[in-house]
């Protein structure tokens, strides 16, 4: 479980209960040692990637990609860090945001696939 999804979804939460929840994930993941947390060169290699998707430059997983706008990047730089992490890892990056990963994909080849596709 990446630290950042757990952020995302606790900055989400409707109410205590859902707070509660979270942070029970949180501790779980901690405790068994399954919390992705990004490292320092996590967090350079973020900038790397999002310069890349900034500037839409080309990428050796394929050709020149369109700019990324600047609220776009906004949106992104938490995918970034999901996708940086789960590679070090080595695992496997479940989520439905397919589109987004797949422009980060260009740059950090990280395995992917849709939610759908991996509960079916």
């Amino acid at each position: 479980m990446s630290a950042v999804v757990i952020q995302e979804l606790t900055a989400g939460a409707r109410d205590k209960s859902d707070l509660q929840f979270w942070e029970a994930t949180f501790l779980l993941h901690e405790k068994q040692r399954t919390l992705l947390v990004p490292s320092g060169e996590d967090w350079w290699l973020a900038g790397k990637v999002l310069n890349s998707l900034l500037r839409g430059l080309k990428s050796k997983a394929g050709g020149r990609i369109p700019r990324l706008s600047v609220d776009e990047k906004q949106r992104i730089i938490r995918d970034v860090l999901i996708a940086l992490t789960v590679k070090r890892a080595g695992a496997l990056l479940v989520t439905n945001n397919t589109k987004d990963f797949q422009r980060i994909k260009r740059f950090c080849n990280v395995r992917i696939i849709s939610g759908d596709e991996y509960f079916k």
